[in-house]
């Protein structure tokens, strides 16, 4: 067994004290290696958690002698002369990072995510693993793991203790609910108020939900862990029998915005259970944690997750029609706003996450596998609905997945999603998969036809700021001074302006805080006056007719649909139309 421990002596320096014992047996001839991990599942970049590792140390427990080491890399080192003694190794670990895949400690709680700082003994990640926590009396666990002691956790291998973070604190709450008899425990650490009754029964609603789609659940508890901050926040990670979720501010939680958003991420993690944590990648079978762990199906992790997150809740009451709409009217403005969504496939975009999935990046390269995986996900549930009038959906396709992958412990790939696609539809679904997945078609036409198939249709409205609809440029104002932030490629702008300018002036008029105002007359073209790297120009910026540019596009339901269309929707949305 591999032990852990884990300690502090000032909490306002933010330093956790880390130790690994474990014994090495006398027959070894080789050299250990440690690895601490370079990534995080569920955040598929690298993110190089050794740059908080301060002073590492590796002994003999027994005669606490220095054994030989070295370091061979940014997050691996070798010991020496190891064979059969007790190995410590010790070092600090600084704990500074409140997210949802973060570590934090203060004098008011521990909250660890054990894959930013333990190490494993290459060649040993399948070893049973204890964890001793050295915190205050008084204080209280939230994990998934099961406790064999007091503030002691076990688990069954190294890739189990760090997919199970925690947070030990003397103010944590806890309060349960059981869906098919699974016990579900709600964790929140803050200072709110929650609406019990209100938390318990919407999360018992969505709950049963999942677990009717799949037929059955991958573990035999689960644990939300929240860190409700007195700040703006919002954030969620998904894990293999609970979820941390930050959100804030936390005197707002029980307002219908940021309550709002605690339920659709936590939906949307509770899925995950199945969908990666279960239901996974052949890619990261097992998970490499020394790089990067490239697969093309992150569509499938995240974008149907994504959809399924806010769709559930309505299909579960939770929310009403006209709410789920507002939320999927977000995910298309963020769809639309961005014109990477011509240069880039969804399945591309999967493997560039490690590249700069996370970052805005630079401008119009990239499509969103959340937000793009989510619509594309919502036209193939419609599809497969309207070919079989409603006898298959998604659901079986994803079930069929939890079946033959998440249950047998296999490992998925392309192919195998795109044969149970077909499947499920009864047909090829190869034009679907060219133009939506590994191409760049637009997405506009399919899914309005899909939508009316349940009373529904996509609007498409002009822009009404002149600058992005007409023109094609946005702008922001700081320090009263108007920028450049975003053009779009072959709009009017790009002629004439470049993103960083400082807009001055239009026909002579002062630009403050009125642009909008002096380009609402309607002219054919505007004298623009810019500082461009600390130099005054005049452009000439002309419109083009018939040019629509960062049009609005939103779901709504239609003004007269067909008896059998409020019957689709209702078998759809399980609403009244």
């Amino acid at each position: 067994m591999i032990h852990y421990s884990v300690s502090f002596d000032n909490p306002l320096t933010f330093y956790l004290r880390i130790q690994m014992t474990f014994e090495v047996p006398p027959t070894a001839t080789e050299a250990l290696q440690l690895q601490l991990p370079a990534w995080r599942p569920g955040r598929y970049e690298l993110q190089n958690f050794a740059q908080k590792v301060q002073r590492v140390m590796i002994e003999d427990a027994a005669t606490t002698a220095l054994l030989p080491s070295r370091k061979l890399t940014k997050d691996r080192w070798q010991i020496a002369d190891a064979a059969g003694r007790t190995v410590r190794v010790s070092y600090n670990f600084y704990a500074h990072q409140m997210d949802a895949g973060g570590s934090w400690l203060d004098e008011a709680q521990l909250y660890l995510n054990g894959v930013q700082c333990f190490m494993y003994i290459e060649g040993r990640q399948m070893e049973a693993c204890q964890l001793q926590l050295h915190v205050p009396e008084g204080w209280q666990i939230a994990c998934g793991l099961p406790q064999s002691g007091p503030n002691t956790l076990q688990a069954t291998d190294f890739d189990t203790l760090v997919d199970a973070p925690l947070i030990a604190s003397p103010t944590l709450v806890q309060h349960t609910y059981v869906a098919q008899g699974i016990p579900f425990s709600i964790w929140v650490q803050g200072e709110c108020v929650p609406d019990w009754s209100r938390f318990l029964g919407d999360f018992a609603a969505f709950t049963e939900e999942q677990l009717d789609l799949f037929g059955g659940f991958p573990v035999s508890d689960y644990h939300f862990l929240n860190q409700i901050l007195p700040y703006k926040h919002y954030h969620g990670v998904e894990h293999a029998n609970s979820t941390v979720i930050v959100l804030g501010p936390a005197e707002l939680l029980m307002t219908e915005g940021l309550y709002k958003e605690l339920l659709g991420v936590s939906c949307h993690e509770l899925f995950h259970t199945w969908n990666i944590k279960s239901i996974r990648p052949a890619e990261m079978q097992p998970y490499d944690f020394t790089r990067e762990n490239y697969f093309r199906t992150c569509f499938i992790a995240e974008g149907i997750t994504t959809y399924y997150g806010e769709y559930l809740l309505a299909r579960s009451n939770v929310r009403t029609a006209e709410q789920y709409f507002a939320e999927l009217n977000t995910v298309l403005r963020k769809h639309y706003d961005d014109y990477g969504r011509f240069n880039l496939s969804l399945a591309d975009a999967s493997m560039d996450l490690w590249l700069d999935g996370y970052k805005p990046g630079v401008p119009d390269r990239k499509v969103s596998v959340y937000h793009k995986g989510a619509l594309a996900a919502l036209l193939l549930d419609l599809t497969l609905r309207r070919l079989s009038n409603h006898q298959r959906s998604l659901d079986d396709v994803m079930r069929r997945l939890y079946q033959e992958f998440g249950q047998t412990g296999l490992g998925y790939t392309e192919d195998d999603y795109i044969r149970i696609v077909a499947e499920v539809a009864g047909r090829d679904m190869k034009t679907y998969f060219d133009k939506f997945v590994y191409g760049t078609a637009p997405l506009e036409e399919p899914l309005d036809k899909a939508l009316s198939f349940v009373g529904c249709t996509l609007r498409v409205e002009q822009n009404v700021s002149v600058a992005e609809g007409v023109f094609g440029f946005r702008t922001v104002v700081k320090n009263e001074r108007t920028e450049v932030t975003d053009i779009l490629p072959g709009s009017p702008a790009a002629a004439a302006l470049t993103v960083d300018d400082e807009i001055v002036a239009v026909n002579g008029r002062r630009v403050d805080m009125n642009l909008h105002s002096l380009l609402a007359d309607n002219a054919a073209s505007y004298q623009i006056s810019v500082f461009r790297q600390n130099r005054l120009l005049t452009v000439n910026l002309a419109g083009t007719a018939g040019q629509e540019f960062w049009q609005k596009f939103t779901v709504e339901k239609l003004a007269e649909p067909t008896p059998e269309q409020q019957a689709s929707f209702r078998l759809w949305l399980k609403q009244e139309f």
